[in-house]
């Protein structure tokens, strides 16, 4: 081991050491050129790719096998990765004035300076003090724990807890352990890595991280965060009736002092940790004489004796009808497919393309449910995506925008539906759900899909307040649950005090993971959905619509997948939609019949927060 050490010591001396840097120094006296910025580009491409698949490596054993010495070595590598990426947009950004540049080299030199997460100043041990911060988090939120009835429970067991347990009180006990012990030892950690990161971003002419964040998407940051907002509006009506709806159901069952027949939502209530997603009390909310769909995913899953890794075939299978080539095979050899009983490991479901070209790879702690038999189809849209982009250049090696990413496996998840599960041999064509069963088919899947809309607007825009300064650290907490109320209308089952860091119990916080992809993932993936449709000449009900089998939209798909991030996002969107502009419109149509049954149940009601 210390030969090797030291072998990649002395090749990050030659690639960073004096030498380089005295080359540097004498090739920038004159005025950078075309041909300079050309040379630069290709060297960083270049240097880039190499390291990136050692710095996969090392964070893929970390986040499967986690221990002190995982730990350091993603914090080492990720401390090279992230001076690396910091020289280069320094130097990115001296080509800045230069005039006449390509259409590829410029684009590159944009992405070299503003792709970075978290970018570290360039004072000395910055970049390490960062990425031991950013790995002790991540680290912290994979080793957490709640409890239940006082017996301790991993975040991965509590996740499923609180979509099947129903007591009030149990469900308070999960959601305020889980909150207070896996967030609170991370505010100082956090507020250091906001100081450090925010220094980063000015270096490189960003006003904060967060305008970092949103200048990656091929538009002024101000007018992403206008767009995002003109998207909230547009689907703003239909979350609301949702919400009115969902608050009577729960008042209902649980009887005013627990869920009042007015104003917000207690969390802990929704089936989720988080509230972000409320599918989980679809038994509790759905409507007497069409809350049956019919059938019952998980049972059906269960009877037909899957075990996770037919659960991962299945969604394989669905992308190899519609022509794309099968996974590799390293990929079942590599794969985490279930949670490990001997160690610790992130469970969150996550795909991997560790080598930049077949490397492919998921990490989850499948079970046999509902829930993650649609997570396994997210997670293999990503590989898919990864696999159809790889022969494009380094910098070009990623989504049109991270939406874009996000909404491939969720269109393809939106297909599991009455059609799609008959295809598939899982429902006989008996067991098919008639059109009665509709408001009850949307219904389960609004529970999901549109009650997630307020929660993946707001985390980015707490933290977009907390990068620019505009939520002090006195205020995190409050600023987080401010914006709940204010967003998904609910709020804690306690009362929350600075003391706490609720936050930090959202993995995406400690993992530094931007959040408004999910948001636009939830947007785009109906818009793709609608397009597939559209090309399969589907002629019944949007939500009823399957497109598994058919090769001509996995044809047009592939040809959005394939231009990777070469181009600006609005042409890869035309590719596949045949419009530029991202629009609600095609959610709003696909839930228009439910919207309509949600306004009649709540007449007479006061509805809103």
């Amino acid at each position: 081991m210390k030969a090797a050490v030291s072998t990649l010591a002395l090749a990050t001396f030659l690639a960073f050491g004096a030498p380089a840097a005295a080359q540097q120094a004498a090739a920038q006296s004159a005025a950078p050129t075309v041909a300079d910025a050309d040379a630069f580009v290709a060297r960083a491409e270049k240097e880039l790719s190499g390291f990136s698949v050692i710095s996969n490596r090392a964070q893929w054993v970390n986040n499967t096998y986690i221990t002190d010495d995982t730990d350091a070595l993603a914090a080492y590598f990720g401390t090279i990765g992230t001076e690396m990426s910091v020289k280069f947009a320094n130097e990115a950004a001296k080509f800045n004035d230069v005039q006449g540049l390509s259409y590829d080299t410029k684009r590159k030199l944009d992405f070299l300076r503003g792709g970075l997460v978290l970018p570290a100043p360039t004072t000395p041990g910055a970049a390490a003090e960062l990425n031991e911060i950013a790995t002790r988090l991540n680290s912290t939120y994979g080793k957490g724990r709640g409890t239940l009835n006082g017996e301790v429970k991993t975040g991965n067991d509590l996740e499923e807890l609180m979509g099947t347990v129903r007591d009030p009180e149990d469900l308070k006990e999960m959601w305020t352990s889980w909150h207070t012990n896996v967030g609170t030892p991370m505010r100082a950690d956090y507020q250091r890595l906001v100081e450090i990161a925010n220094q980063g971003a000015k270096e490189l002419g960003f006003a904060d991280t967060g305008a970092m964040w949103r200048s990656g998407y091929d538009m002024d940051p101000d007018a992403f965060a206008a767009m995002m907002d003109k998207l909230w509006g547009e689907v703003k009506p239909l979350y609301d009736d949702l919400h009115c709806y969902t608050r009577t159901k729960l008042n209902e069952k649980y009887g005013d002092a627990v869920q009042a027949k007015t104003g917000p939502i207690r969390a802990d209530l929704l089936g989720n940790m988080w509230a972000q997603e409320w599918g989980n009390i679809y038994d509790i909310v759905a409507p007497k004489g069409a809350g049956d769909i019919g059938y019952d995913l998980t049972e059906l899953l269960v009877s037909n004796n899957y075990d996770a890794t037919k659960i991962v075939k299945t969604g394989e299978g669905f992308f190899s009808s519609l022509g794309f080539a099968p996974l590799p095979e390293t990929f079942w050899q590599r794969s985490m497919i279930t949670a490990p009983r001997d160690r610790e490991v992130v469970c969150h479901a996550s795909a991997w393309d560790v080598d930049n070209v077949d490397d492919l790879r998921i990490k989850m702690c499948t079970k046999v449910n509902a829930t993650d038999f649609v997570t396994v189809h997210h997670e293999l849209g990503h590989n898919y995506y990864q696999r159809a982009y790889n022969k494009q250049p380094y910098l070009y090696l990623n989504s049109a925008n991270d939406g874009f990413h996000e909404a491939i496996g969720d269109t393809i998840a939106l297909s599991v539906t009455p059609e799609y599960l008959t295809q598939i041999g899982l429902l006989n064509k008996s067991q098919v759900p008639s059109a009665d069963k509709d408001i009850g088919l949307l219904l389960n899947q609004a529970m999901d899909k549109v009650a997630f809309l307020p929660f993946g607007l707001m985390v980015d825009k707490w933290r977009w307040g907390v990068f620019s300064g505009a939520t002090s650290p006195a205020n995190y907490n409050k600023s987080w649950n401010d914006l709940r109320l204010q967003y998904q209308g609910i709020v804690p089952p306690v009362e929350r005090t600075e003391a706490q860091f609720d936050p930090g119990a959202k993995y995406h916080i400690p993992g530094n993971t931007p959040y408004a992809r999910y948001f636009l993932a939830r947007i785009l993936q109906f818009q793709f959905y609608k397009a597939a449709c559209d090309q399969a000449g589907w002629k019944g009900p949007l939500h009823r619509c399957s497109f598994y089998g058919n090769k001509e939209v996995g044809q047009k798909l592939n040809a959005m997948l394939e231009m990777g991030a070469s181009r600006p996002w609005p042409e890869a969107l035309q590719t596949f939609t045949g419009t530029k502009q991202m629009s609600g419109k095609a959610m709003l149509e696909y839930f228009r019949p439910l919207q309509g049954w949600l306004k009649q149940q709540n007449k007479g009601k006061q509805c809103g927060w």
